[in-house]
């Protein structure tokens, strides 16, 4: 069986966290939780980098920084993972869904403005598969009605929007290092903050409501209980298995755009000639090859792709039920404007199976069998 995904693993993690484990600093913000820091915040340009216990709690550090209250509204897609939801909903947040362009799959930065309204704090674009969204358009919009920007970039890990990294861009942006990310260390991820004023409160909120780094530094000669917070720290030896693979991202990177793109031209000929649709890159965007996804004719022909993959030992998955048609999104949450793309575009959309060191005889074997389905089903 092909699987749909392998965690990465360089070698050199085992070395690491037992450095980790012989300096008695198991917790977190040891040495290997700063090498991945310095390592972020001079390789994305950005202010600062605090690594977190997961990508779902950088937002809700991000939501918290925000001063999200009780009765605020955030835009935001439907199309999305559910935890770009509840990390607002979690501080009382009324969402407001935006639906996608069904060219990339993004929060569609034309519908925003039209959900705006005198409680709207926050917009959250997610960039989905490593690709931007139109972030001058939101960054525009957000400047025009005093919003924040928080960018789900849990894909988006080297991914660029003319030259800048995305997570970069808004005020807070939000990575994932899960076991499904293009770098992992198992659970956890990492907040970027663009401006220097928010980061000590995010220290404050990382270490469960205290001024402990400002202990650590000698800022104060004690540290206490200053404000909420809860232990989005992660532990050093998660930082040491993370930083055996920043040190060789571009070669992971390198890595998996090969088969991105041994993928895309196997299968172009099929997008010619009107079977299948493949993802759109806009011009300005760099991705990182997160995922490859073709869209099939509709929820029926995905379907049979899928079990047809299936019996030829290929594991294939679609992605998100859309967060508005979910029991809890209708709770928390409403559609704003027609869905005219994310419930049938999400039916659509197929992910084939994309990881590090995968080789050329399961990359040939995957396209093969997709082949074969297209070739019985016609074109």
């Amino acid at each position: 069986m092909i699987t749909f995904n392998k965690a990465p693993f360089i070698g050199t993690e085992f070395g690491y966290i037992q450095e980790a484990i012989d300096a008695l600093k198991i917790c977190g913000d040891g040495t290997f939780t700063a090498k991945c820091r310095a390592w972020m915040e001079e390789r994305f340009d950005t202010r600062c980098a605090l690594l977190t216990t997961s990508g779902t709690t950088a937002l809700e550090m991000a939501a918290a920084l925000c001063g999200i209250e009780p009765g605020d509204e955030v835009i935001l897609p439907s199309y999305t993972f559910s935890s770009t939801a509840t990390a607002f909903v979690g501080r009382g947040a009324r969402l407001k869904f935006v639906d996608i362009r069904p060219d990339t799959m993004n929060l569609d930065e034309r519908l925003v403005e039209a959900a705006i309204t005198p409680r709207t704090r926050v917009v959250v674009p997610m960039h989905y598969a490593g690709v931007a969204c139109e972030m001058d358009a939101l960054l525009e919009i957000a400047r025009e009605h005093n919003l924040y920007v928080v960018e789900d970039a849990a894909q988006a890990v080297m991914s660029t929007y003319k030259g800048r990294a995305l997570g970069t861009l808004g005020d807070f942006g939000c990575l994932s290092f899960h076991e499904t990310k293009n770098y992992s260390m198992g659970e956890g991820g990492a907040i970027l903050i663009r401006d220097e004023e928010p980061i000590e409160q995010a220290e404050i909120f990382r270490e469960k409501g205290t001024d402990r780094s400002r202990f650590f530094r000698g800022q104060v000669d004690k540290y206490t209980w200053v404000d909420w917070g809860s232990s989005f720290l992660p532990s050093d030896m998660l930082a040491a298995y993370l930083w055996a693979q920043l040190e060789q991202a571009d070669h992971i990177n390198e890595d998996r755009l090969a088969t991105w793109h041994t993928y895309r031209a196997a299968f172009e000929p099929l997008e010619a000639a009107g079977r299948i649709e493949l993802q759109h890159i806009p011009t300005g965007c760099v991705h990182n090859a997160h995922m490859f996804y073709i869209k099939c004719r509709d929820l029926d022909d995905r379907g049979a792709f899928i079990a047809h993959m299936r019996e030829r030992g290929v594991q294939c998955v679609f992605h998100y039920i859309p967060l508005h048609s979910a029991p809890a999104g209708r709770r928390f949450g409403e559609f704003v404007g027609e869905d005219r793309f994310t419930t049938r575009e999400s039916e659509r959309l197929v992910r084939l199976p994309l990881y590090f060191g995968m080789t050329d005889a399961e990359r040939t074997a995957v396209i093969e069998s997709a082949l074969e389905y297209f070739e019985r089903r016609g074109r």
